[in-house]
């Protein structure tokens, strides 16, 4: 769901050894800045290091919300039937293949043989059919359990056969069941899955030291164990960005997909015996988002007043380093479907005033919560100063992520709040009932129901760009930019993504030149 990349924090740990680590590497990383490069730096004789921004809080993906689980587990320890390619297009994993009715309310999965979870049970349809009607059941905490609930029955004819019957068609199936919520878990073993993953992919978890790092191995009993060139990946959590950099010069760390080195690409750039930069588009969309259970934020006036004051240029710069473009809805340029919006409610802080005043909002004190991540710290200084400039008293409350999740996310204890939602699939969360937007509109409901209710690609294209017309004029929330996502690596790694079309770390692509 949400992609936070902290940048005033050490998330590292709070342990005096991790912070001194972090110390080590910036020493180091100016004695790395002049001296050569060693012969066999492209491959150190030590497990591939990965950084990330933050610690996922459980390895979960199908009860967790961040995104940061599926960073670690997608593709790696927990297998969907399907998987996203770079192009955003769903290809063959735990499923050979599959077949769609005409109507696209069934669809027929054929299941890949011989697979086994890594505890030895089998995988097979019965295992498929466990993990829908477990993500679709009452007080499923799976963030997509949408996906799911629209499955009416699931068939089994055979252990290698599953058929899906749909309430509603859903053309975009096979891409969804390629999400980290829809992995197949081994139902003797999925209640342990938050501190100990059994799934199918081709490793399994070694070791964790909360708060410095997570290691994988590979695992023998993989289906294509021939085929990992990478034995052993540890991911290594180092939330400020200062220590990012210098962890990655230092060689340290050799591979950061999604760092947050805007401001020292330069030193990358110029050593290219060293080091690939790769700048990736990506379908996240960050916004401004606004409690409508809040008095007077249900106030449609107040809300555009709010979107209204926000010049999202000036958020890029300030947030993203200028690595972004403006969005003025909840879809991003590259996305199938998309519309601009970004005229709608555009920048014209004297407008928003004049609706401040017509709702007598003129004054207003509001909390703007942000998580522990740099374009939440860096841009909500700015948006702040832009609310306030039109007639709004801003507060802004740091907090850190686990309180992002309990009180923002789960309690809906907040005003405002800066956010990076980063799942390519999920415009339906404005239909869905007790979101944490708040956001109940029956005339936005009753549209999308439409266009889920059709089968007919030029109807739902047609309600779809009505459907981002309406959350704009809406005003749900300041949409403000999509992200551009940066990876910095050592030279000599193959098989890194170079778009960015969902989070997940895919270590079996991987490999040394």
């Amino acid at each position: 769901m949400i992609r936070p990349m902290d940048r005033r924090r050490f998330a590292l740990g709070a342990a005096g050894a991790a912070v001194g680590a972090t110390l080590t590497s910036l020493n180091l990383a100016v004695q790395a800045q002049t001296r050569p490069a060693s012969p066999n730096a492209a491959a150190p004789q030590r497990p591939l290091v990965m950084g990330m921004t933050l610690e996922p809080p459980g390895l979960d993906p199908t009860t967790g919300a961040a995104s940061a689980i599926a960073e670690v587990v997608l593709y790696n320890l927990l297998e969907p039937l399907t998987k996203v390619a770079q192009d955003g297009s769903a290809q063959p994993l735990l499923a050979t293949r599959w077949q769609v009715s005409a109507d696209q309310r069934s669809w027929t999965f054929t299941l890949r043989p011989g697979v086994r979870f890594h505890n030895g049970e089998a995988f097979d349809a019965a295992a498929v059919k466990f993990s829908f009607e477990r993500a679709a059941a009452e007080g499923s905490l799976n963030k997509d359990r949408r996906v799911f609930s629209n499955i009416t029955d699931i068939r089994t004819p055979d252990p290698l056969t599953v058929v899906l019957a749909l309430r509603l068609p859903e053309p975009d199936l096979p891409a969804l069941l390629a999400q980290a919520t829809a992995v197949i878990v081994e139902p003797k073993s999925a209640a342990g899955n938050a501190q100990t993953p059994i799934g199918t992919g081709p490793y399994r978890l070694a070791q964790w030291q909360r708060g410095a790092s997570l290691t994988l191995t590979a695992w023998p009993g993989f289906r294509d164990a021939a085929a990992i060139r990478i034995p052993r990946v540890q991911f290594r959590f180092i939330g400020e960005p200062a220590a990012q950099v210098a962890a990655l010069l230092a060689g340290d760390v050799d591979a950061f997909p999604r760092v947050a080195a805007a401001r020292a690409m330069t030193q990358f750039k110029a050593q290219p015996q060293r080091f690939q930069v790769i700048t990736a588009s990506s379908r996240a969309k960050t916004i401004l988002a606004i409690n409508h259970q809040r008095a007077p934020l249900g106030d449609v006036r107040v809300r555009r007043a709010i979107a209204m004051a926000l010049d999202r240029q000036a958020i890029i710069q300030a947030s993203a380093d200028g690595y972004g473009v403006p969005i003025g809805s909840y879809v991003t340029p590259d996305a199938p479907g998309y519309v601009d919006c970004t005229a709608i409610n555009a920048y014209q802080p004297a407008a928003a005033r004049a609706l401040l005043q017509d709702a007598k909002a003129v004054g207003l004190a509001l909390t703007l919560k942000l998580p522990p991540v740099p374009y939440a710290r860096q841009g909500g200084e700015l948006i702040a100063a832009q609310l306030n400039a039109i007639g709004l008293k801003i507060r802004i409350e740091q907090i850190e992520w686990a309180q992002w999740l309990s009180s923002v996310y789960g309690n809906k204890a907040y005003d405002l709040t800066l956010i990076a939602h980063v799942e390519p699939y999920d415009f339906g969360n404005f239909a869905r009932p007790g979101y944490y937007w708040g956001y109940q509109n029956p005339a936005f409901n009753a549209l999308y129901e439409r266009m889920q209710a059709s089968a007919d690609p030029a109807t739902r294209q047609a309600l779809f760009a009505e459907a981002q017309r309406l959350v704009a004029q809406e005003a749900v929330a300041g949409f403000l930019y999509q992200p551009q996502w940066i990876t910095v690596a050592r030279a000599g790694l193959r098989g890194l993504w170079t778009r960015t079309p969902l989070f997940a770390n895919d270590l079996s692509a991987l490999s040394w030149a």
